[in-house]
C-alpha cells in the first residue's frame, strides 16, 4: 500500500482542493464585521450584539437550537442590513471574496429578492445590485490569485405569495448572472405544490431550478418536489433516508420506490451536514445519512447552506467528512465533480470545469505525496 493510499488530505490540502458548491444562502453568509458595520451606516439599531466577534458566536448559538422555525428566525438580522443597493453590492462582493480564498471554483449562491425591498428598492435593482456585487467578488478574487465563478438563484419564500413573479424576475435575468430558481422557508404547512404556477412556468421556458425539500419534512414534501413540481435538484434532499431500509446487522439494503427513482434518475442532493445537525435532520456527523447514500452512489453534493450561522466554509463542511468517514482525495473528487454535473450551467462549460480546473486540480493534490517536503520547506 503506497502512502498516497494511506494519508488523508490535510485542512491545508482540502482548502485548497476545487469545490463546487450549488446551496449558499448570501444572507447566510455575512461576515459578522460587515453586519456591524452596515447596521451602524443603515441605523439599525436590532442586532443582539455590537462586537463582531460577539456577534459570529451568537448566530452559531442561536443556530444550534435543533429547530428549523428557530434556525430561520437569525435572518431577520442578516436581511435587516441588506436593504440598499450598496449593501448588496458589499454583501454580494465579500461573498464570492469569501468562497474563493476557501478554494472555491464554482457557486451557485441563492438569496429572495423580496426580502429586501424594505428602502425602496425594486425588485430589478436588488437583482442588479447583487450581480454586480458577484462580478466584483470575482474581480477581487482573481487579483489575489483564485479563480471563482458564481451564478445568482433567485428564491421565492414558500410561505409568500410571489413566486410566479420571482420565476419570472429570474427568466428575464436569465442570461444576465441567474442561473435559476429556487423556494425557501419552512417546509411544514407550506408544500412546494403551493407555488405550482411558478414551476410550470419554469418548465415552460426551459429554465432551471431547484426546491429545497426533504429538510425538515419527510418523504411528501420530496415527492411533491419531485413528481408534481419538476424540480432539477433537492435542497438538502436528506430524508430521503426514510425511504431506505438497513437489515439490523447492516447487511443489507432495500431502497422503496421514491428513494429508488431518485438514484435511478441521478437527482441531485444538496446535502449540507453541519446545517443538518443544527435544524435538527441529522443527530451528528458519523449518523448523518450522507455516509449510507454516499456508498449507495446516490448523486451527492457537499454544501455550506448559511456559513454565518454554522460557523462553516466548504473546507470545514469537507474536513468533518473526511474524519467521520476517512474519505480520500477520490471521495472529495467525486462530491465535486457531481457538484459541476449537477450545475445550472451549459453543458461545454460544465465539462470543461470538470476537466480543465477540477481533475487536473485533485490530481496535483494527491501527487503531493511523490514530492516529500525537506526541512528546508518546514524551516
Amino acid at each position: 500500500m503506497t502512502s498516497e493510499t494511506t494519508n488523508l488530505p490535510t485542512a491545508e490540502q482540502i482548502r485548497r482542493a476545487p469545490k463546487v458548491l450549488l446551496h449558499d444562502h448570501l444572507d447566510g453568509g455575512l461576515r459578522p464585521a460587515t453586519i456591524v458595520e452596515l447596521a451602524r451606516e443603515t441605523g439599525y439599531d436590532g442586532l443582539p450584539e455590537t462586537d463582531s466577534e460577539k456577534l459570529g458566536s451568537w448566530f452559531r448559538e442561536a443556530a444550534d437550537s435543533g429547530s428549523l422555525e428557530r434556525y430561520l428566525e437569525t435572518f431577520a438580522h442578516t436581511c435587516a442590513v441588506m436593504q440598499t443597493r450598496d449593501a448588496l453590492v458589499r454583501v454580494a462582493a465579500e461573498c464570492a471574496e469569501d468562497l474563493a480564498a476557501d478554494g472555491v471554483v464554482y457557486a451557485e449562491v441563492r438569496y429572495a429578492p423580496e426580502q429586501h425591498l424594505e428602502k425602496g428598492l425594486s425588485l430589478e435593482e436588488v437583482v442588479e445590485a447583487v450581480n454586480e456585487g458577484f462580478r466584483e467578488g470575482e474581480r477581487r478574487a482573481r487579483a489575489n490569485g483564485y479563480r471563482i465563478r458564481v451564478g445568482a438563484l433567485l428564491t421565492a419564500m414558500r410561505h409568500a405569495a410571489r413566486a410566479l413573479e420571482i420565476a419570472e424576475l429570474a427568466n428575464r435575468y436569465r442570461d444576465l448572472g441567474v442561473v435559476g430558481f429556487d423556494i425557501a422557508g419552512a417546509e411544514a404547512g407550506y408544500p412546494p405544490t403551493r407555488h405550482l404556477d411558478a414551476f410550470e412556468y419554469l418548465k415552460r421556458e426551459n429554465n432551471h431550478f431547484t426546491i429545497h425539500a426533504g429538510e425538515a419534512f419527510g418523504l411528501p414534501s420530496i415527492w411533491q418536489a419531485l413528481q408534481w413540481c419538476g424540480a432539477d435538484r433537492l435542497g438538502h434532499g436528506v430524508r430521503i433516508i426514510d425511504d431506505i431500509q438497513v437489515d439490523d446487522d447492516g447487511g443489507g439494503v432495500k431502497l422503496g420506490r421514491l428513494a429508488s427513482y431518485v438514484r435511478d434518475k441521478r437527482i441531485p442532493l444538496e446535502m449540507c451536514p453541519t446545517s443538518n445537525l443544527q435544524t435538527g435532520a441529522a443527530p451528528s456527523y458519523a449518523e448523518h445519512p450522507i455516509g449510507l447514500l454516499r456508498r449507495l452512489q446516490f448523486r451527492l453534493t457537499v454544501n455550506t447552506d448559511n456559513r454565518l450561522m454554522s460557523g462553516t466554509s466548504m473546507s470545514r463542511e469537507f474536513e468533518h467528512l473526511v474524519e467521520t468517514f476517512r474519505y480520500t482525495f477520490d471521495d472529495m473528487q467525486w462530491f465535486t465533480v457531481n457538484g459541476m454535473k449537477s450545475a445550472f450551467l451549459p453543458f461545454d462549460e460544465r465539462l470543461a470545469m470538470i476537466n480543465d480546473v477540477i481533475k487536473p486540480g485533485y490530481a496535483e493534490l494527491k501527487s503531493e505525496w511523490l514530492f516529500p517536503k525537506g526541512p528546508a520547506d518546514s524551516a
